[in-house]
């Protein structure tokens, strides 16, 4: 058994606090790749003049330390905390919490998070509480995702409980029209994350935590290889384009998680990345 680490609430919080900044102005290396590589196969005019713009942006976002959207996000985290460590203070959401808050005021970046969904709808004015999916893992590591998450992207996600007998064709129609459906809302070209199986909230999260994959990188089962790869030539063959204005890449990639459910159930969920596909980790 690994002795105990002790990790200071301070050294999390402060981590924190620069992962706000990081995500919210560094587009990751694998989606400007991705990005320059829809500029070189687009063939529409408009639509290689918006893949000039998200580069140009990205480049902007980088240098000059500024966000790469105004909607800087509800902070989402995944978090792999090791069985041997522990913090020298507090819980470990009170220290994500805490650099939430002082990463969203020291990065200036807008604070989008009402206190209740329905009736007062006040603004926090820091941003928290974050959302976080914590998993338990063995060791003395703590590593730290923060996956920005806009509100134009995530209001175009989706659960559908099919049917076992809906089989391949009913998870197909079901991803491809939804994004279809969500037309330029979702600020295309978007990465699709598809998850499959457990319960309804599972297959949420495994759609959001798909999304984290590097873009592109094959579900390394070779039967949803083949799925993610069909699944993106019929959304790119809708001819939604960049923004929602025509053109070839409608989404820059699929990635499928899956998991086993019940003999009854079938859940499938879809959870949306805009172009600024954003996320930044650390590890303690």
């Amino acid at each position: 058994m690994n002795p105990i680490r002790i990790l200071s609430f301070e050294a999390v919080a402060e981590a924190v606090a620069e992962l706000c900044g990081k995500a919210a102005c560094d587009l990751p290396a694998d989606v400007l790749e991705a990005l320059r590589t829809g500029r070189a196969e687009e063939r529409g005019e408009t639509a290689r003049d918006f893949f000039d713009q998200y580069l140009e942006n990205a480049r902007i976002a980088r240098e000059e330390r500024m966000p790469l959207c105004q909607d800087t996000g509800f902070a989402v985290f995944f978090v792999e905390l090791g069985d041997a460590v522990r913090l020298d203070r507090g819980t470990l959401t009170e220290a994500l919490t805490e650099g939430t808050r002082r990463g969203y005021r020291e990065h200036y970046l807008r604070k989008s998070i009402v206190n209740d969904p329905l009736f007062d709808r006040k603004n926090t004015t820091d941003n928290t509480p974050p959302v976080i999916h914590l998993d338990l893992v063995p060791g003395d590591h703590l590593r730290i995702v923060l996956a920005p998450k806009g509100g134009g992207s995530e209001n175009m996600g989706a659960v559908r409980m099919l049917k076992p007998s809906d089989g391949k064709e009913g998870v197909v129609n079901f991803v491809v029209d939804t994004v279809r459906n969500a037309g330029g809302n979702p600020c295309p070209p978007t990465i699709v994350g598809v998850g499959i199986g457990g319960t309804m909230e599972k297959a949420a999260l495994l759609a959001k935590r798909a999304l984290l994959r590097p873009l592109g990188q094959p579900n390394p089962d070779p039967r949803y290889a083949a799925l993610e790869r069909e699944i993106l030539e019929k959304i790119n063959a809708t001819g939604v384009g960049p923004q929602g204005l025509g053109g070839d890449a409608t989404s820059l990639a699929v990635h499928i998680d899956f998991h086993p459910c019940h003999i009854a159930s079938m859940p499938v969920a879809l959870n949306l990345n805009c172009h600024a596909a954003r996320h930044a980790e650390v590890t303690l």
